[in-house]
């Protein structure tokens, strides 16, 4: 599988009027995912380690996995239809008995959220970030002009 993905960070967020713009990727290469304006809040909270008066959902959903002995191995931005991008969330849960993966389909900014969260990896498949956009020029002009951003 390490062949078949690139590895990146949450690189920027830039609040917009109809959401939030993530800016993900590495040295080579940044793109935008577009998510609602809360889960941009909740992501940039997660990278800062930013104290919150009452857990979130992504903090009930890490409180349950703590629970159950689960915990994010690694989140895969893997796809671009219709303008909507797919992701997939591996889990791993481990005890005395058993090492069990599980691969689960979920949003995107719920698994950066989560992988946020619990400082795992991300990663965006090959074929899917060959085909995006760079959009590096405009982070590196958001960070000059002093714009709010993560550099996690």
């Amino acid at each position: 599988m390490k062949q078949d993905v690139v590895p990146v960070q949450i690189r920027g967020i830039l609040p917009a009027n109809s959401g939030c713009a993530l800016f993900v990727g590495n040295d080579e290469k940044v793109f935008v995912i577009n998510v609602e304006p809360q889960m941009g809040q909740i992501i940039g909270m997660f990278l800062r380690d930013a104290p919150k008066e009452r857990p979130l959902t992504h903090d009930l959903i890490n409180r349950m996995f703590q629970g159950f002995g689960i915990s994010v191995e690694r989140v895969v931005i893997t796809d671009l239809k219709n303008s909507t991008y797919f992701a997939r969330i591996i889990l791993q849960q481990q005890n005395e008995l058993a090492r069990k993966i599980v691969e689960l389909d979920a949003r995107p900014s719920d698994c950066l959220a989560l992988a946020a969260a619990q400082k795992k990896p991300i990663f965006v498949s090959t074929p899917l970030f060959e085909q995006v956009e760079d959009m590096s020029e405009v982070l590196n002009k958001m960070n000059d002009s002093g714009s709010e951003t993560s550099d996690e």
